[in-house]
């Protein structure tokens, strides 16, 4: 049984794992710098929730089958680095548009919203397989093979709490500073750079071989 101590210290390394650099990061920053404070959040939420299905996937094996099968593995990979990609392109075609100030509290063009955010969020997180091999390596460290359903609910849920925590405060401290980030120059280095970002994360993830 699972103590409350170690329920801790998975809360912790999974927050210190979000807080690393990556394409969760920049996916809710350049959100919450273009869009608003709610696509940031939006985008975190469902970051969240990535981390969530990779937690109880983790715990009933399922993460571990797709980290074992090297056709799985392939499949996850390059569908994620091709999200990672195309959200990099988007963002550097952004970054090289003219025009005049950015109009606050409007969508990013050609996208519906808080929940076209929420659903970015979520796909660079569930289509991540870095995230799988994370979680095959850390849950089996504060669980054993039987673990209860209440075990798995309470790891998962650690694990969205901790991580939507995080995001959150990203996508709030970069909405506050929005009008900032408003300005054409500042908005282009924002895309342009989370743009490079995704980009070569992108081909990095490409070139990810499982260990």
């Amino acid at each position: 049984m699972t103590s409350m101590t170690q329920f801790v210290g998975f809360g912790g390394i999974v927050l210190l794992g979000a807080m690393s650099p990556g394409p969760d990061f920049a996916v809710v920053v350049r959100r919450s710098a273009v869009s608003g404070r709610l696509h940031g959040m939006a985008a975190a939420t469902g970051i969240a929730v990535g981390v969530f299905v990779w937690v109880v996937a983790s715990t009933t094996g399922i993460a571990a089958l797709l980290a074992a099968s090297a056709t799985a593995f392939t499949v996850v990979k390059v569908a994620g680095a091709a999200y990672l990609l195309y959200l990099g392109a988007r963002a550097l075609r952004s970054a090289l548009r003219t025009g005049g100030e950015l109009e606050l509290d409007l969508p990013d063009p050609g996208r519906s919203g808080a929940a076209a955010a929420f659903t970015e969020g979520l796909l660079t997180n569930v289509l991540n397989p870095k995230a799988a091999l994370f979680f095959v390596a850390l849950v089996p460290q504060f669980v054993g093979s039987g673990a209860s359903m209440g075990e798995t609910l309470l790891l998962s849920v650690i694990a969205l709490m901790g991580t939507v925590a995080w995001f959150l405060v990203v996508a709030n401290v970069v909405g506050t500073l929005r009008r900032v980030f408003a300005r054409p120059a500042v908005r282009r280095a924002v895309d342009g750079l989370t743009g490079a970002a995704l980009i070569t994360l992108g081909i990095k993830l490409a070139a990810t071989t499982r260990p």
